[in-house]
């Protein structure tokens, strides 16, 4: 589904049918559907599980090799121990480890169109610091809170990382890219899927006030609302459902997150489908990161 980062009103009280006739074309829905022996009105919540994320920029500091900061091209998918799956630290020569509340997460990779494992693909995250701040650009020398898991037959790819700050013009988040594989990441391949993880606002708005390290957090969440991000904001319901992050735990122990991120294998990968880059957040576009 290709995204345009505008500003446009959603129609809701339709409900999930609705949302799914949107997302996928009312054909693919009715397939869909009609494989489970069930009719629009009576579609369970449970299908949701199979809904393709949407597309979403990858803002300016992806570190992928796609764009510059000052004129430097940074690609951390080709450094040595990208790898791994404790984020907290930075690794192959670079320097610093991120403050944070630890943030266990299990994210599984599924083909959307038959809610099938995506076994030996590469998902590549990343994520700001406890106060908004992402490495290798705001902060050059340290390569952390970035990484690379590869799926397997087993379960969820699992990472270490830290709860994300909130900085302000964008909603609580953490991007990510699905690669076919590692060496499609390494070779600057394109993405099967560039998307962004929603935190929930009950589980942030806790840390932020209990937590000395998210100076920030609290005064920014005020100011935000998944309505008024410039990326989530044009999704529909179903769509935020589907990529908000399931947590357990508590702001003084930590949190586990998981999700499970459908991905639609057969979308149309030209240049239509891309989204925007985005642009830098203390410049023209604030909030795309």
């Amino acid at each position: 589904m290709t995204h345009h980062y505008h500003e446009q009103n959603h129609a809701h009280d339709a409900g999930f049918a609705e949302d799914l006739t949107r997302m996928l074309g009312r054909r693919r829905v009715l397939a869909l559907l009609g494989g489970l022996g069930v009719g629009l009105a009576a579609a369970p919540a449970s299908a949701l599980e199979c809904v393709a994320l949407p597309w979403e920029t990858a803002g300016p500091y992806p570190g992928d090799g796609s764009n510059s900061k000052a004129g430097r091209i940074v690609n951390v998918l080709t450094q040595e121990g990208v790898i791994r799956e404790d984020l907290r630290a930075s690794f192959g020569g670079f320097s610093g480890t991120a403050d944070g509340l630890r943030l266990d997460l299990e994210l599984t990779l599924q083909d959307a169109a038959g809610c099938t494992p995506l076994i030996g693909h590469a998902l590549y995250i990343w994520g700001c610091d406890a106060t908004g701040n992402y490495s290798l650009y705001d902060i050059p020398e340290a390569n952390y809170l970035r990484g690379v898991g590869i799926s397997d037959a087993d379960g969820p790819v699992r990472f270490t990382t830290i709860f994300p700050g909130c900085y302000d013009g964008r909603w609580p988040h953490i991007h990510f890219e699905v690669f076919a594989s590692a060496a499609a990441a390494v070779r600057g391949k394109a993405s099967l899927l560039t998307a962004q993880i929603v935190l929930p606002e009950t589980d942030c708005a806790a840390v932020y006030a209990a937590d000395a390290r998210y100076s920030n957090g609290s005064r920014n969440l005020g100011r935000i609302t998944l309505a008024s991000d410039n990326v989530f904001r044009d999704n529909s319901e179903a769509e935020i459902r589907q990529q908000t992050l399931t947590l357990s735990g508590d702001p003084s122990r930590g949190y586990v997150g998981r999700l499970t991120i459908p991905v639609d294998l057969s979308a149309d990968r030209g240049a239509g489908m891309e989204p925007p880059a985005g642009g830098d957040r203390r410049g023209p576009s604030p909030g795309d990161g």
